[in-house]
């Protein structure tokens, strides 16, 4: 019973974070990553320790969305951060 409830739980938020890689559009903030990343690999080593195997490796499909969610959020704040610095430098030549 409790696997069948941890592999519930666990497809619930794989359907959420293949949604959030399916919209390109979606950018995580930067908690909502380190949060899910450290539910998720917990969620796994738990499983994993309680030889609950489909668990396991639903929240290690939810790792790796979250991996690729991470990247994204990782380039749209290095991009936000070269356009605002961008801005600066052709603000101070305008001068």
């Amino acid at each position: 019973m409790v696997s069948f409830l941890l592999s519930v739980t666990f497809a619930c938020g794989v359907v959420i974070a293949v949604a959030h890689v399916l919209n390109r559009r979606f950018v995580a903030p930067v908690y909502d990553v380190v949060a899910n990343l450290t539910a998720f690999v917990s969620a796994t080593a738990a499983s994993v320790l309680l030889e609950h195997w489909v668990p396991a490796s639903l929240s290690c499909v939810a790792i790796g969305c979250w991996l690729v969610l991470a990247r994204r959020t990782t380039r749209a704040l290095r991009a936000r951060n070269s356009a605002r610095d961008g801005s600066r430098a052709a603000a101070l030549t305008a001068r």
